[in-house]
């Protein structure tokens, strides 16, 4: 019998509780430059007339356990900054620049030094400039070897090229980009997984392949062709429920499923999870989706550009509902 991410210690349902609760809160604080916060990709704020500033913030998750387990910490780095800004370019934001918090009981040079090597990788991989950040060192808040991460990616977008779903229309094409493995979430779950399983070292170093950054080619993508871009979803935590956040008065019905890299399929048939929670839980190969009227050009350029991509479903009339194969997620 398998399990699920709640068995593993994550409540996903309390998660959205929670953000439900603080939601009024938080917006007390907003002003009339706030033009998105909490519920989107990245929140998005007017610096004048004509351009947004848009930001992002995350952190890695228990995937930092993977890694210290195993020793490597010179990609996890590039997992703290795509998992910022892929969300980030969800909007058609050009990231400009990019600042981590690193917090250990005590610090390690070899660790840290590592780490850091992977953000400023994530970082040139993503055009931006990594300008600050913050080291604190703990001792009493972290078992000695822990280490975790946040970072936060600012970007810009003119107010005539934001993506924000509102040229959606019945019919378009949902278009997916693979994913490099799990990326960066549901790592309790896989953690879980490979410790019930007794996964051998090789199956736990090809779970830390890092996630997939798409800023280079999304960014040439729109200078190209923005028009035929409806909307973008970073397929990260909750899996594939992402989806309707590119506009919640439709539904999107999913036809087909990806070819999972060789690891992420491994690890999903050792899970014994049904088809309905993995995609709830995972990425399931997809990285990212972009909803359009011109699959096949958008799908070509980015082949062109090095991605690989699929046709996976289509826009419909609703109330922001996904579906997998016919059944509701």
């Amino acid at each position: 019998m398998g399990f699920n991410y709640k068995d593993s210690g994550v409540d996903i349902e309390k998660g959205d509780l929670f953000v439900e609760r603080i939601s009024r809160m938080v917006k007390s604080t907003y002003n009339k430059q706030v033009v998105s916060g909490v519920g989107g990709f990245c929140a998005l704020y007017a610096m004048d007339e004509d351009r947004y500033l848009a930001s992002s913030t995350d952190g890695v998750g228990t995937k930092i356990k993977l890694a210290i387990e195993l020793g490597l910490h010179d990609t996890i780095g590039i997992d703290l900054v795509a998992m910022c800004v892929n969300d980030l370019i969800c909007s058609g934001a050009r990231p400009m620049f990019f600042l981590d918090y690193f917090a250990s009981s005590s610090l390690d040079l070899e660790v840290s030094e590592a780490v850091i090597k992977g953000i400023v990788e994530g970082c040139q991989q993503s055009q931006m400039a990594l300008i600050g950040g913050e080291t604190a060192e703990m001792p009493g808040m972290y078992q000695t070897g822990d280490y975790d991460l946040a970072g936060f990616s600012v970007g810009e977008v003119m107010k005539k090229d934001l993506i924000d779903g509102t040229r959606l229309n019945e019919g378009d094409t949902l278009l997916a980009l693979a994913s490099s493995g799990f990326h960066s979430n549901g790592y309790s779950l896989v953690r879980k997984i490979l410790e019930t399983k007794k996964a051998g070292p090789d199956l736990k170093r090809a779970c830390l392949t890092p996630t997939k950054i798409y800023v280079r080619p999304v960014m040439k993508l729109l200078s190209q062709h923005r028009e035929k871009i409806k909307g973008i979803a970073n397929i990260t935590g909750s899996g594939f429920l992402n989806i309707p956040r590119i506009h919640e008065k439709f539904n999107y019905h999913i036809h087909t499923t990806a070819n999972l890299p060789p690891h992420m399929n491994e690890v999903c048939q050792l899970s014994g999870l049904d088809e309905i929670e993995l995609h709830r839980t995972f990425n399931m190969g997809v990285g990212m989706v972009i909803a359009t009227d011109d699959p096949d050009t958008i799908g070509r350029e980015l082949e062109l550009n090095g991605e690989k991509t699929f046709v996976i479903g289509r826009v419909e009339k609703g109330s922001g509902k996904i579906y997998l194969k016919g059944q509701e997620l």
